[in-house]
């Protein structure tokens, strides 16, 4: 018998994948700047968790490095399985180190898809995430670019990162939006995009579950990660790590459930 996927499966942009998804973020240098200390070992968490975890659901953006991540990405699990959903996140500048700014203009963000592509090695960006919506340009400009850009079949599905109710009510004025990606951990419960996504059958996909390794620490990793699950079955957590047996760990915590 095949062993279910980590925390069962959840369709995430047509393709079935596991609940359990994995964040690159932390796959970089400090403040998500830069090449990692051992280039070598971000290689095998990667691997680790698809080939040994069967984990399918591989979450990075371009600004993680910037650009690192992703080029991570395509050297650890290039040619990618057929059942491993790659998404990425365009949208976002790294003026330096720990600096993050939204950048919405359509000829940057069509730019960023395209160097996407690049270093994934695809001719589709299987999910596209807005990374963040720039409050500087307007939002039908954001998204008419990226949809656009799945007119021409550069990327299959959009889904939007970072969201309020009213941001998502109006996208789907204009087409569906494939997954939610916002914070959702023990400390941080209150979003309504929760109740929002569930009763649009809409993927949620929760970044920061262990808030930045924090509850981990205080908590223990099985509490906050099956609290994120419990959330319903449309709820997606991406922890990241950096460490092989910080990944073994993760893993168990959902397998076992709570402590």
């Amino acid at each position: 018998m095949i062993p279910a996927p980590p925390a069962g499966p959840i369709t995430i942009a047509g393709k079935t994948v596991s609940r359990l998804g994995f964040g690159t973020m932390r796959l970089t240098g400090p403040d998500t700047w830069g090449n990692p200390d051992d280039r070598d070992i971000a290689l095998t968490v990667l691997r680790q968790a698809v080939h040994t975890h069967r984990i399918s659901h591989i979450d990075t953006a371009d600004a993680y490095g910037p650009h690192t991540a992703e080029h991570l990405v395509r050297d650890a699990l290039y040619p990618y399985p057929d059942h491993v959903l790659i998404a990425t996140n365009v949208g976002t500048v790294r003026p330096a180190p720990g600096q993050w700014k939204p950048l919405g203009n359509p000829f940057y963000l069509r730019a960023c898809v395209e160097a996407s592509l690049r270093r994934l090695k695809v001719e589709r960006l299987e999910l596209c995430y807005l990374h963040r919506i720039d409050p500087e340009v307007a939002l039908d400009d954001q998204i008419a670019v990226l949809h656009s850009l799945q007119d021409e079949g550069k990327v299959g599905h959009i889904g939007l990162a970072k969201v309020t109710p009213d941001d998502i009510r109006y996208v789907l004025k204009h087409r569906p939006v494939a997954a939610v990606q916002n914070v959702l951990n023990t400390t941080d419960r209150d979003d309504p995009t929760v109740e929002m996504c569930r009763d649009l059958n809409i993927p949620y996909v929760a970044y920061r579950p262990l808030n930045a390794g924090i509850l981990a620490q205080s908590q223990g990793l099985a509490t906050p990660l099956n609290w994120i699950l419990s959330q319903g079955s449309h709820v997606a957590p991406i922890p990241s790590t950096s460490q092989p047996r910080h990944l073994d760990e993760i893993v168990t915590a959902v397998q076992d459930g709570p402590a």
